[in-house]
């Protein structure tokens, strides 16, 4: 069995030394300890972490990708058929979230959303700060 350092894991994987021990920390990817107590990961790390970097480059949050990864079988590595049950799984988020960004490019030009940056203009769109009482920050963008 080969086994990578977090240096090798690093180089390999594009992800920095920092991050693999976060993601170790979080229970994402597991390694073995050395007798003088230095990481060792095996070669499947690697597509472990790259399903990591796949599933945050579409903005989900790690703590949904721990929640697929805890869906494996004794914490093995996702396979092609794994990523296809779990990406599908995840396609009503990422369709909300599309929906939400499209949204605020809609707005993006003329109104926040109203959080408020010109009470000039949202004195036409939310007079009286009505948009206040549906709750803080952007509301408008919520649904």
């Amino acid at each position: 069995m080969t086994l990578l350092t977090i240096g090798q894991l690093s180089e390999r994987s594009g992800v920095a030394p920092s991050a693999i021990r976060f993601y170790e920390s979080e229970g994402l990817i597991h390694s073995t300890r050395t007798t003088g107590n230095q990481r060792r990961y095996e070669q499947s790390t690697l597509r472990r972490v790259a399903f990591i970097r796949a599933a945050q480059r579409v903005g989900l949050s790690l703590t949904e990708v721990g929640e697929a990864l805890r869906t494996l079988p004794d914490n093995r590595t996702p396979t092609k058929s794994d990523w296809h049950r779990i990406s599908r799984e995840w396609r009503p988020r990422l369709d909300e979230q599309i929906r939400r960004i499209e949204l605020l490019r809609a707005r993006l030009d003329s109104c926040i959303g109203c959080g408020c940056l010109s009470m000039k203009s949202c004195a036409l769109s939310n007079p009286g700060d009505v948009a206040a009482e549906h709750g803080t920050g952007a509301v408008l963008l919520e649904p």
